[in-house]
């Protein structure tokens, strides 16, 4: 007696193929690489140009939404489709709150039946975050905070979205509590990436709703889903930063000689091409494993275990390779090397990543 496995196809379709044109063609007129590097050294997290930008994904694309179902006002589309967003954010190192809005505060909300909220969340009438500190694996902050009678009280460290957010998810014990944001104290922090800023988030008999108990299983869920997502979005660096370093080297002239014309420098940018063809493949499976619901721990782990450091060696080969001018300031190589290494370090790092994966398929440390 046979058997047969179905083996999920991890090519592009052509839906997600005129998605990702789409999402291109807004990003490239709303967020230029020269417009992201000048908001860069604005105060405002959230500056009116990268609003503009955000609410072109909100109402002229309609993808904020794409893996909520349709009767909550999403697209009725799935997590395929969101990676393909964000593998296109990271190529352009988009300020906006997607990852932490419409991929982790949204999971969240639709895994909790929080119906209203979604709502509001895909509709852009709120843009939400998981209060959870950025460089550690999503958990309830049992440390951090206290909930009584209400009244939420603590301080929550590095918390990316919160400057941007106007609704706060916040995981206590086995509960998730919603906190508007001017119930808080958001204080902005030095942050290495300057295109997804963080901050300390402050509560101070902060009056909190309880969204849902037994969050346990949903918060574990939203965890691996945005680590899915951010491997999209890690691909989308690798794919730009490569890019870049191809285009420089095919020009720049040393010695007579186009300086891509040496083999040892070929010889680095076939690494990194290796590096990345191994990113896309285990991206694209996380990403189906996010939208069937299969395998999506292991595929989570590994593939934040391959594509954060797939994402660091093409950033950083691509400063190197570009020579004096890849050092400077007012070159934007330095923003998708900022972006790799912070991404490198959200919900796990790669190391994490394998240490856990080990648990999961039974590998016994030696």
């Amino acid at each position: 007696m046979s058997t047969s496995t179905t083996v999920p196809s991890l090519l592009y379709s052509e839906d997600e193929g005129y998605l990702r044109d789409a999402v291109r063609a807004l990003l490239a007129g709303r967020t230029p690489l020269e417009t992201v590097l000048r908001r860069t050294d604005e105060a405002d997290a959230f500056t009116a140009d990268a609003q503009q930008a955000w609410r072109g994904l909100v109402d002229e694309l309609g993808v904020v939404g794409l893996a909520v179902p349709e009767e909550l006002g999403g697209a009725g589309a799935s997590w395929r489709e969101v990676a393909v967003v964000m593998e296109e954010l990271g190529r352009a190192v988009a300020d906006v709150p997607y990852l932490t809005s419409a991929v982790a505060a949204t999971s969240l909300a639709v895994q909790l039946g929080a119906d209203a909220l979604v709502r509001e969340l895909v509709s852009g009438e709120a843009i939400g975050t998981i209060v959870t500190p950025y460089g550690e694996p999503l958990r309830a902050l049992d440390a951090e905070v206290t909930y009584t009678d209400g009244k939420l009280s603590g301080t929550v460290r590095t918390v990316a979205g919160a400057l941007e957010a106007t609704v706060l998810l916040v995981p206590v014990g086995h509960q998730v509590l919603l906190v508007q944001r001017d119930q808080a104290t958001v204080e902005p922090v030095l942050s290495f990436d300057m295109t997804r800023r963080i901050s300390d988030v402050t509560f101070d008999q902060a009056t909190a709703a309880v969204l849902a108990d037994d969050t346990a299983e949903a918060l574990s869920w939203t965890a691996d889903i945005a680590c899915a997502l951010l491997a999209s979005e890690q691909l989308g660096i690798a794919e730009a930063t490569l890019e870049m370093t191809v285009e420089y080297l095919g020009q720049r002239r040393q010695f007579g000689r186009i300086i891509g014309s040496y083999q040892a420098l070929k010889h680095r940018l076939a690494d990194v091409w290796t590096e990345i063809a191994k990113a896309r493949a285990v991206a694209r499976y996380a990403a189906d494993c996010a939208a069937t619901g299969t395998d999506l721990p292991v595929a989570a782990s590994v593939a934040a275990s391959i594509c954060g450091d797939a994402a660091l060696l093409a950033a950083e080969e691509c400063v190197q390779l570009h020579g004096g001018i890849g050092f400077t300031w007012e070159h934007p190589v330095h923003l998708f090397l900022k972006r790799a290494r912070a991404d490198a370090l959200a919900y796990g790092t790669p190391a994490w990543h394998r240490t856990r994966l080990g648990g999961l398929v039974d590998l016994v440390a030696r």
